[in-house]
């Protein structure tokens, strides 16, 4: 089976039509639901279906599309709403096609208040409409750099939660307003910022069983692993001087959206297969016509088995093992 642990779900307009009157009206009118008939849905999906299957890739993990929520909203409210209203279309999605998808939970966060906001809905997704994990957005605030880094203590009602539940959290941003970037530069960056403050404070002692997969290969981490291991702020940790940076970078996950062999390659040697999960985005920003290749970049099965040193079982370990290992909730048979 090939399970691609980073993909989006595809939804008619209707759904972000909901989101726009949302921040449109404040609310004012209540919450109310987006309209979307099963056809709609269906529709909607028909592209996302025939790249899958034109990709062999058998199933994938969906939150909401990451610029679907409107994190630095300051009114926790019209998140919330947003986030509930995607993950149940999330969930229909699942419940019409069990064999090709399983949720992941887009969170109400919100620059406002505490990620503790997020617990319930997290928990409602994973026990009421069957998710395996979540998605976090390290930065809310959408470029502004005024919610702390995720190493801090502020994220822990979340990790808490997440614990409880054994379920993985994808660490993958959202949008980006700042005018500096671009929201693909965003989210290499704000991905690095989020692991490296994970790495140099104590949340992996505190919470020894807190899963965490950093998308888009990690960010930064395993093409400066170099430098990060010479820095006295990452070469060892202050609680565990036996403990190098290369030690605690493994007690992450990461995808495989790099979308060329080479820095794929050179993910797998520094992380270790255990510690890769087979992920495309597609359809995604990656889907266009690779000009090296003349395949679209997304289609990544046969770019990880284009690589010759891995074995066998190591590229069951990517495709699919690994992903069975963390997401404990995937009820496959």
């Amino acid at each position: 089976m090939i399970i691609d642990s980073h993909a989006h779900t595809t939804a008619p307009d209707a759904l972000y039509g909901y989101n726009y009157k949302l921040m449109v009206n404040r609310g004012e009118f209540g919450k109310g639901a987006p309209t979307i008939s099963d056809e709609a849905m269906e529709n909607s999906l028909k592209r996302h279906l025939k790249m899958m299957d034109d990709y062999e890739i058998d199933l994938q993990l969906t939150p909401p599309r990451p610029w679907g929520l409107p994190h630095a909203e300051t009114n926790e409210k019209l998140v919330r709403w947003m986030a509930e209203a995607s993950n149940d279309f999330i969930a229909r999605q699942v419940k019409a096609h069990p064999t090709r998808f399983r949720g992941m939970a887009g969170l109400p966060q919100s620059v406002s208040v505490s990620p503790a906001n997020c617990v319930e809905e997290l928990e409602r997704c994973v026990k009421e409409l069957g998710f395996v994990g979540c998605m976090i957005n390290p930065d809310p605030s959408e470029g502004a750099g005024t919610v702390p880094a995720m190493g801090d203590e502020y994220w822990y009602p979340l990790y808490e939660k997440m614990v409880q539940l054994d379920v993985p959290g994808m660490i993958h941003t959202g949008n980006v307003n700042n005018g500096r970037e671009t929201q693909g530069e965003h989210f290499i960056t704000e991905e690095s910022i989020a692991a490296l403050s994970i790495l140099r404070s104590p949340v992996f002692s505190n919470f020894p069983n807190l899963k965490l997969i950093v998308a888009h290969g990690g960010g930064s981490l395993p093409y400066q692993a170099g430098r990060f291991r010479l820095s006295r702020v990452y070469s060892r940790h202050k609680s565990r001087e036996d403990e190098t940076f290369d030690d605690r970078m493994r007690k992450f996950y990461f995808d495989t959206v790099l979308y060329a062999k080479e820095p794929i390659e050179l993910l797998i040697k520094i992380v270790g297969v255990d510690n890769c999960l087979f992920g495309t985005d597609t359809p995604g920003s990656g889907s266009s016509i690779n000009p090296h290749t003349g395949r679209p970049g997304d289609d990544l099965k046969p770019v990880i088995e284009s690589i010759e040193w891995l074995t066998d079982d190591d590229r069951k370990k990517i495709f699919e093992g690994n992903a069975r290992k963390i997401f404990t909730h995937l009820n496959l048979s």
